[in-house]
């Protein structure tokens, strides 16, 4: 009889220990590591120990991540999902995760993830997302992202980064981005500014390969002058006076509508919705679209940009008229110096002719 109970304590205690380690995986008590690469896996294992702290499962079939998919490991420190078939990953996926440190998604199938992804994260500290298909990573994932020091974003099909994501990166120490379709255009000028603040703290970062326009095709930014940019400060301008043309377009349309509304007493009249868009009117083509109204802000906006042009034309003149006025003054100085000392030469030659004529008339005497 004791014997027997002696083996069903056993194998109560045994059980538990059996059943916290998934079919196929390896498990070690000691580190808390349950490695679980290249099982065939199409989901994530169950009935796992709660105080695992690594949990790899590269090389398996997973395809999606549901919600909560890791609430029985909720100490996780490293988790790693590269090199599966991952598309689609749920908001809430990595929720009570607070802990997590390492996270690899990298060589899966992945086009975007949400925002709310990592929101309750703010260890994590190594981010490998390379080898996807993200086209763009939303801004405001940056919050749980101060804390990172590596993040890989290598061959995917990026063209630009969000700004608010960059800044947010305050620890980062080691960036991938190669094998991306950058286009650098004008609104990679704010990348090209974050990278060399980047490289100055003492970052390090791999190449950021130009893919479009076809000029600078192939080309790294970090190494694309300034200059070859020049352009979209014409495109700039051009845009700020389309709109100018455009606010006066408006206003004298809505100027010669008021006027006939007034003067005819009807709203519909040549310029309104009814008569003036048959054949007859004078109004605007039924297939023309009517000119979207600009809001005032945009009024005040260009103001303000003309106005600043103008104080700023009037300091350069001012800085012109100072640089002439001193190169002047300097010249006029030099001048009156050369003739100062040119006269103090030939009143000394006159001394001298006088003296050397009292000895001759001396003797002579």
């Amino acid at each position: 009889m004791t014997a027997v109970v002696a083996v069903s304590i056993l194998l109560s205690l045994l059980l538990p220990l059996s059943l916290s380690c998934p079919k196929g995986c390896v498990c070690d008590g000691r580190t808390k590591v349950v490695d679980c690469r290249g099982r065939g896996l199409y989901d994530i294992p169950r009935h796992l120990q709660p105080d695992t702290l690594e949990l790899h499962l590269q090389d398996n079939r997973i395809r999606g991540l549901v919600s909560m998919a890791f609430r029985d490991t909720p100490l996780l420190r490293v988790l790693d999902l590269s090199n599966n078939s991952i598309t689609s990953v749920s908001p809430s996926t990595l929720l009570g995760l607070r802990g997590l440190q390492r996270l690899s998604l990298a060589s899966n199938a992945l086009r975007e993830l949400d925002r709310r992804l990592l929101g309750p994260i703010r260890s994590l500290s190594h981010l490998d997302l390379s080898h996807n298909s993200l086209t763009g990573l939303p801004g405001a994932m940056g919050e749980s992202l101060r804390n990172l020091s590596q993040l890989g974003l290598a061959h995917n099909r990026l063209q630009r980064l969000d700004k608010s994501l960059l800044e947010n990166l305050e620890g980062l120490g080691h960036l991938s981005l190669k094998g991306n379709p950058w286009r650098c255009d004008c609104q990679v000028i704010g990348l090209k500014l974050w990278l060399e603040t980047f490289l100055f703290r003492g970052g390090v970062v791999d190449e950021v390969s130009c893919s479009k326009p076809e000029e600078m095709k192939d080309k790294d930014l970090q190494n694309v002058p300034y200059q070859l940019f020049h352009s979209c400060m014409t495109t700039s301008y051009n845009y700020l006076f389309s709109n100018i043309h455009h606010l006066e377009s408006d206003r004298s349309i809505r100027g010669h509508t008021h006027g006939n509304t007034h003067g005819n007493g009807n709203p519909h009249g040549p310029l309104g919705m009814g008569e003036g868009y048959g054949g007859g009117g004078s109004g605007l083509p039924e297939c023309e679209p009517k000119q979207r109204p600009r809001p005032v802000n945009l009024r005040h906006a260009i103001a303000t940009v003309i106005v600043t042009g103008v104080v700023c034309g009037i300091v350069l003149m001012m800085m012109l008229a100072a640089a002439v006025y001193g190169c002047a003054y300097a010249a006029l100085m030099a001048k009156y110096q050369r003739e100062l000392k040119k006269s103090e030469e030939t009143s000394k030659g006159d001394h001298g002719s006088a003296d050397e004529k009292e000895p001759l008339e001396n003797a002579i005497a």
